[in-house]
């Protein structure tokens, strides 16, 4: 067996890496080069406290009671098809990057969408509270290392796609270009409240 450091690495680098709503909305602040530093800072703490719980123990808790996480399953389908919803009605009248084209918007408005889309998503709960946290268990000792790694993984994915978004921009000065993002966010959104609701 490798290090625990490196297991938890690369086992909450593969997770994180899914698209999602979280990585959707990332990327899309990342672009439009709005307050990324905060966002990918909520995200990254917002991982350090699940995984933390996870190891601490909670993962079991949480698979004790599905009744809850069947009530939060449907809350976050809901949420994840209203974003899909307002996805799609930016795609029929996209912005551009141009500064005098657009109003950039409050930093206390991005910090509360980037934890709705983190923190009323069960699969959030599913992957780092329950997986992640059941794995890195598996380890008795070196669990905390794990959690080390799983919470390493989740900085440098988050910083990554929020900075890397920034080389994207120069695409995204035509209206064109964000129709066609706002697109894929608002299905990939919707297909996972569906999929979310049905599952």
């Amino acid at each position: 067996m490798g290090s625990p450091l490196v297991i938890g690495f690369l086992a909450s680098f593969t997770l994180i890496a899914a698209i999602g709503a979280q990585n959707a909305f990332v990327l899309r602040q990342g672009i439009r080069r709005e307050h990324i530093l905060p966002v990918v800072a909520l995200c990254t703490a917002s991982d350090v406290v699940l995984i933390s719980a996870g190891i601490a123990g909670f993962g079991m808790l949480v698979n004790a009671h599905p009744g809850a996480v069947h009530a939060a399953k449907f809350g976050g389908a809901l949420f994840l098809a209203g974003y899909g919803l307002l996805a799609a009605r930016r795609a029929l009248r996209p912005s551009t990057l141009v500064p005098s084209e657009r109003t950039p918007a409050r930093l206390v408005e991005v910090l509360l969408t980037c934890a709705a889309m983190t923190w009323l998503n069960p699969h959030v709960y599913l992957d780092t509270v329950v997986l992640l946290g059941t794995l890195a268990n598996e380890h008795r000792e070196g669990r905390w290392l794990f959690g080390v790694g799983a919470v390493t993984a989740s900085a440098v994915w988050f910083t990554g796609l929020g900075l890397g978004a920034r080389r994207l921009a120069g695409l995204f000065t035509a209206a064109s270009t964000w129709r066609v993002l706002d697109c894929v966010i608002a299905v990939t959104m919707i297909g996972l409240g569906v999929s979310l609701a049905l599952s």
